[in-house]
């Protein structure tokens, strides 16, 4: 059993918020068009396909900045820190004596950034933990993750 307290800051939902965007198919189609339109400006010497593709490439990960602010300051759960608990079962989180409980078979995927680990509930709703939170237990962390989930679900490196 692994316990640990995460305080989630705007960072931590910014890096997760990229790593969900460029993983999707509408992120990389996005970026790909945008980057496309950038070599087609430069090489054809066309200025509105060379802003069009800047406004693509750089419209995302302003807009998730944004975002993930907004998101940190607007939601009171973000404002003190979760308790998590992992062990045989899944992940319990508790704050404010309230608690939910994820079962390890329910569990979508594991993934890592060099900001965070990132293990996916759903399809877009995931827990968040970030490395700096997780200090001398990110090996635990990462030895539960890998035990309880089937390794084609866990794209973690440490």
């Amino acid at each position: 059993m692994v316990e640990l307290d995460v305080k989630i800051e705007a960072s931590d939902l910014y890096d997760y918020m990229l790593m969900h965007a460029y993983n999707s198919a509408a992120g990389l189609l996005g970026s790909g068009v945008g980057a496309v339109a950038v070599l087609v400006g430069f090489m054809k010497s066309q200025p509105l396909f060379l802003v069009a593709g800047i406004v693509l490439l750089l419209y995302l990960p302003v807009n998730l900045f944004v975002k993930s602010r907004q998101q940190a300051l607007m939601n009171p759960a973000f404002g003190e820190p979760l308790h998590y608990v992992l062990d045989e079962q899944g992940i319990t989180v508790s704050q404010n004596g309230e608690e939910q409980h994820q079962d390890w078979g329910d569990m979508v995927k594991a993934v890592s950034t060099g900001h965070s680990i990132i293990v996916y509930t759903s399809r877009v709703n995931a827990t968040i933990f970030p490395r700096r939170e997780m200090k001398d237990k990110r090996t635990d962390v990462i030895e539960m993750i890998s035990t309880h989930m089937p390794p084609k679900k866990v794209h973690i490196r440490s």
